[in-house]
């Protein structure tokens, strides 16, 4: 899906919100990567496959980091 030189990190990597943006809509709450994760305001995100990674865990993984 990635055109990007480097490539950007893939939807599973822990550091996928590194790819670039493809499509971005504050009105709305969410952002799209070129990885095809959904990225939304409350943190939470959506993959490619449709887990969903729940906003919680993903504000302790941001945090320990």
């Amino acid at each position: 899906m990635c055109q990007h030189q480097p490539p950007c990190p893939a939807a599973d990597a822990t550091d996928r919100e590194a790819a670039h943006l493809v499509a971005h809509h504050p009105e709305q709450g969410w952002s799209l990567l070129c990885n095809g994760v959904l990225l939304f305001d409350d943190t939470g995100e959506l993959l490619p496959d449709g887990q969903a990674i729940d906003t919680a865990l993903r504000r302790a993984q941001v945090a320990a980091a």
